[in-house]
């Protein structure tokens, strides 16, 4: 469910099939947004998308780590 292709948003991360990044949701989710205010604001997005960002992110950050 996550894509990167350098000819949308640059090859960031995103929500496969649009052009919102994983980024973008994590930052909405640290502003104190919801999932639901997320999915009320982007209707295009589904509640497994949102757990898959949830779930990449964790991932990257368990690498790094693991890197470091």
């Amino acid at each position: 469910m996550i894509a990167s292709d350098p000819g949308v948003l640059g090859g960031k991360p995103v929500i496969a099939g649009t052009r919102i990044s994983v980024q973008l949701v994590l930052e909405k989710l640290a502003d104190g947004w919801s999932i639901d205010d997320l999915l009320d604001d982007y209707p295009q997005l589904s509640r497994e998308q949102v757990d898959a960002a949830l779930a990449y992110a964790a991932r990257r950050m368990g690498s790094q780590a693991a890197t470091s």
